[in-house]
């Protein structure tokens, strides 16, 4: 199992998130069990009124939407959502994601490997 946390902002000028993302798909399809956990400005990466920015190429959220589809666990961070980015306190896109450091912790106790973007 494979934990990646993200912090970032999804758009933020740089590709952290969408290689994030990248990696998370190509260890899913390499068979790996992979978590992704959404802390401080990510968490917008789990709203749907996160809109791409005309000037950027790929669709972050629609590409979390199809890994969590996929089977990828995924979960957001509670006390973020009301706290972090531009979106705050925006529902996520399935409530069943919210969630707390407690899985977070379950979720490393547990891992392989944790990665932070």
């Amino acid at each position: 199992m494979v934990t990646i946390i993200l912090n970032h902002d999804p758009y933020d000028g740089s590709d952290i998130a969408y290689n994030a993302l990248r990696l998370a798909s190509t260890l899913h399809k390499s068979g790996q069990s992979v978590n992704i956990f959404l802390m401080n400005d990510a968490v917008d990466l789990a709203r749907d009124k996160t809109q791409k920015p005309q000037n950027y190429d790929y669709d972050l959220v629609a590409m979390l939407k199809k890994l969590y589809e996929s089977g990828v666990a995924l979960q957001a961070c509670g006390t973020c959502n009301a706290r972090c980015g531009i979106f705050k306190n925006e529902p996520y896109f399935d409530e069943k994601i919210l969630s707390t450091m407690q899985t977070l912790s379950d979720w490393v106790i547990q891992s392989k490997q944790v990665l932070t973007f």
